[in-house]
C-alpha cells in the first residue's frame, strides 16, 4: 500500500515536472509552404535598444535553399524606391513571427536569379 501512494506522488511529480517544461519551451511558428515565385510579407521582431517592434519586409522569394528546417533559408526580393534589396532569411530565426504569403507568380524554375534584370510583368497564380 505505501509502495502504491509513493509511486502515484512519484507520478504526479514527473507530470508536474514535465508540464513546466511544456510552458517554458518556446510555441512553435506555423510556416506556411513556401516557394519560389510567391509574395511574401515577412514579420520580423527588431530590437532598439529597450524597444521591440514588428518590421515587415514585403516581397518576391526568389531562391530557396537548405533540406531540414534547422537550415532552410529564402532570400526575398524588393524594390525600394527604384532600388532593389534583396534579404536572407532563415526560416528558423527567432526573431521572425510570422510569414505571410500574398500571391504568387508562375514560375518553371527553382532560382529566379534572372528577375534583377527583368522588366517585364509576371503572370500571376491563384494560391
Amino acid at each position: 500500500m505505501a509502495q502504491e501512494k509513493k509511486k502515484t506522488i512519484v507520478k504526479k511529480e514527473a507530470r508536474e515536472e514535465k508540464n513546466e517544461e511544456v510552458k517554458n519551451t518556446p510555441k512553435k511558428r506555423e510556416i506556411p509552404a513556401l516557394r519560389p515565385g510567391y509574395k511574401v510579407r515577412v514579420h520580423q521582431k527588431i530590437k532598439e535598444g529597450k524597444k521591440e517592434r514588428i518590421q515587415i519586409f514585403e516581397g518576391m522569394i526568389i531562391a530557396m535553399k537548405g533540406q531540414d528546417p534547422q537550415t532552410k533559408t529564402i532570400m526575398v526580393r524588393k524594390m525600394s524606391s527604384g532600388v532593389s534589396v534583396e534579404k536572407i532569411f532563415p526560416l528558423a530565426l527567432p526573431t521572425i513571427e510570422k510569414i505571410e504569403v500574398m500571391g504568387a507568380v508562375k514560375t518553371r524554375r527553382a532560382k529566379l536569379y534572372y528577375l534583377r534584370d527583368y522588366n517585364k510583368k509576371l503572370k500571376e497564380e491563384k494560391v
